[in-house]
C-alpha cells in the first residue's frame, strides 16, 4: 500500500516530480467501422486525457464518473483502451476502458476526441503464490524476479490492471525506494486509506522482506531491480496479478 507516499507527494509538489508519461502514436491507417478489439496479446493501446474526460456506462448515457488532465497526484490521467466503436467513416467515436477507480476493473466509455492514445509494447505479470514478478516485451519475457506481496491480513488484489502513476518519492532511501509505479487497483481490505488504498509497485528500504507475504498489499522489489523495471513500464502498461 502507498497512501503515505501519495499523502508527501500530493503535500510538496516541489520536492518531488512525475516520470515521462509519453507514449508512441497509433496507426490508425487501417480499420473497419463498428466495435474493434484494441491492441493485441503484446501491444496494449492506452489513453491519456486532453482536458477532461467523462466515462459513460454506454454511449450517450448519462456520466457516472469524471476526470480531468491530472489526477489528485499531479500525474496525466491514463486509461487502458479496450476497444474502439468506430463510425462509418472509420474515425473513432468512442473508447471501452478500464479506469483508474473503484471497483477494480470497471470499464466505461469515453469520447474518442477527450484523449489521445498510443501504444505500449510492455506487460507485468505478477504471480503471488511464487512471488515473483515477470516483464514482458513484444511478448517476451525479459526478466524475473522475487518480490515481496501482501500479508494474508492485507492480500494483494488479484485481478487485470495497468500502470497509471508513475511517482519518484523526495528520499530514495525512504519505505518506497527510488519510485514508484502506481496500478489500477485497489486494497479490498484497506478502504479507509487515503484515496481508497491504491496498490503500486515500488523499492523498499527492508530489503529482508523481498520473498515473503509481509506488505499492505503493495509489491515490493529491491531498489536496483525497481529501478530497471521503472524505465520500461510506461502509463498504460497492463499489469496482471494472479495466484
Amino acid at each position: 500500500m502507498w497512501s503515505p507516499l501519495l499523502l508527501v507527494l500530493a503535500g510538496c509538489g516541489a520536492t518531488a516530480h512525475r516520470a515521462s508519461s509519453t507514449l508512441p502514436p497509433v496507426d490508425s491507417s487501417k480499420c473497419r467501422a463498428g466495435v474493434v478489439r484494441a491492441g493485441s496479446a503484446n501491444v496494449t493501446v492506452a489513453a491519456a486525457v486532453r482536458s477532461t474526460a467523462r466515462a459513460y456506462r454506454r454511449p450517450g448515457a448519462k456520466p457516472f464518473a469524471r476526470f480531468g488532465r491530472v489526477n489528485v497526484n499531479g500525474f496525466p490521467t491514463f486509461f487502458r483502451v479496450l476497444s474502439t466503436v468506430r463510425g462509418s467513416d472509420c474515425a473513432p467515436r468512442w473508447f471501452r476502458v478500464q479506469l483508474p477507480i473503484k471497483p477494480n476493473g470497471v470499464t466505461g466509455y469515453v469520447r474518442a476526441q477527450a484523449v489521445e492514445t498510443g501504444r505500449v509494447r510492455s506487460r507485468v505479470v505478477v504471480d503471488l503464490s511464487s512471488k515473483r514478478l515477470t516483464l514482458f516485451r513484444n511478448g517476451r519475457r525479459v526478466f524475473g524476479t522475487t518480490v515481496a506481496v501482501g500479508s494474508s491480513a492485507t492480500p494483494t488484489p488479484t485481478g487485470r490492471y495497468y500502470v497509471n502513476q508513475r511517482l519518484i518519492p523526495p528520499d530514495p532511501g525512504g519505505p518506497y525506494g527510488p519510485a514508484a509505479i502506481g496500478i489500477s487497483a485497489y486494497s479490498n481490505v484497506l478502504t479507509g486509506w487515503t484515496q481508497g488504498g491504491p496498490i503500486a509497485i515500488h523499492g523498499t528500504n527492508e530489503p529482508w522482506s523481498i520473498g515473503h507475504a509481509v506488505s499492505n498489499g503493495c509489491i515490493r522489489l529491491r531498489n536496483p531491480t525497481l529501478r530497471r523495471l521503472f524505465k520500461v513500464t510506461p502509463a498504460g502498461t497492463p499489469v496482471v496479478i494472479r495466484r
